[in-house]
């Protein structure tokens, strides 16, 4: 079962699933996504959580098969918390995952974090029994033509908002450019807002006098912005690669 990160609240207030995956390359939508699943999993009383940490050949794949069979002394349920930054379990892992898949309990609630994927682990043995056991959910990066949207719904979860029509779109798309391809950093001026200013409108003066420019650009977004006309986000970003010290051979 895969889901958006944003049906992922509705999903849990219907009840929790035994295994969740997450993946993708947008560390603060995944840490969010993985952090609604522990706090539904509380909760539901897994109060017992057990982190493994996949960091190379090495790893004891028999010692996590153990946990998720193994009674609590502590709780009736646990949370299996499982990482692998690389995004490759490699043949034993795939293995093992595949049988943790099929002997899952309904005491234990696992979830999975995952690097971005290619299409080929994505198709692996491993990761289509975690989909076919649970819930998948892959977190992109927000493109720009969306974070106007973003930022705005950010805004409204803490009260606050930006001008009506026009001048208020052009407040937003101020403000995305300022923190385009940074959406940790987005999360954060968000924040200062909701401390700097009360609840309500808030004018572009204010944005503008409060929130940084944080953006970060990538080479192959440029080629984007050029083909599509973008002619001042195009500017923006080159000075932007250019403060980064990109080298200009692959700029060009």
């Amino acid at each position: 079962m895969q889901l958006r990160a944003d049906q992922l609240p509705t999903h849990l207030r219907q009840g929790l699933k035994r295994i969740y995956t997450i993946h993708g390359d947008e560390p603060l939508l995944a840490q969010e996504a993985a952090d609604l699943i522990r706090a539904a999993a509380r909760a539901a009383g897994h109060t017992e959580r057990q982190v493994h940490t996949v960091a190379g050949a090495h790893f004891d794949w028999s010692s996590l098969l153990g946990a998720s069979q193994a009674l609590s002394l502590f709780a009736d349920k646990q949370l299996i918390d499982i990482r692998i930054p690389s995004g490759k379990p490699g043949k034993d892992g795939s293995q093992a995952l595949q049988r943790y898949c099929e002997t899952l309990s309904d005491d234990v609630v696992t979830l999975v974090q995952l690097p971005k994927l290619d299409r080929t682990q994505q198709t692996s043995g491993w990761f289509v029994a975690l989909d076919a056991a649970g819930v998948t959910l892959r977190v992109d990066p927000i493109e720009r033509r969306a974070l106007p949207a973003w930022i705005a719904q950010r805004l409204a979860a803490q009260g606050q908002r930006v001008q009506d029509g026009e001048a208020g779109q052009q407040t937003l798309a101020f403000f995305a450019d300022r923190v385009e391809g940074n959406l940790l950093a987005a999360h954060q001026e968000v924040q200062k807002l909701g401390l700097l200013y009360p609840q309500g409108e808030l004018g572009f003066e204010q944005i503008e006098s409060a929130v940084l420019n944080v953006a970060r650009y990538d080479v192959f977004k440029l080629g984007e912005a050029v083909l599509a006309g973008q002619v001042g986000r195009a500017l923006r970003m080159l000075d932007g690669l250019e403060a980064e010290g990109e080298a200009a051979v692959l700029v060009h």
